[in-house]
């Protein structure tokens, strides 16, 4: 079995397998405190005006839609949903 850390999963790029768009690298992961799974890996919406106008929505992707996690990239089988970006700019 293969491991990797929160560390690793940030340095890798996160592909739609759908689209074959790239959605970003992953910023954060959610976690179930209770059971110690992790549950999402969220890719921070890309930031307006060299972030001064903040971001755009983060992309939230479910544990369960990732395909594959190889050495650089991730691979999600099915559109991201959208979640409002928790960081906001200077306006």
């Amino acid at each position: 079995m293969d491991c990797c850390s929160i560390t690793d999963l940030r340095n890798k790029e996160v592909i739609s397998a759908k689209s074959g768009c790239r959605l970003g690298h992953v910023s954060d992961v959610e976690i179930n405190t209770c059971d110690g799974k992790l549950v999402a890996v969220i890719v921070w919406g890309r930031s307006r005006c060299f972030g001064l106008l903040g971001r755009d929505d983060d992309i939230r992707i479910c544990w369960e839609d990732i395909e594959v996690i190889g050495a650089d990239t991730i691979l999600v089988c099915k559109e991201p949903e959208k979640r409002p970006s928790s960081r906001k700019g200077l306006f």
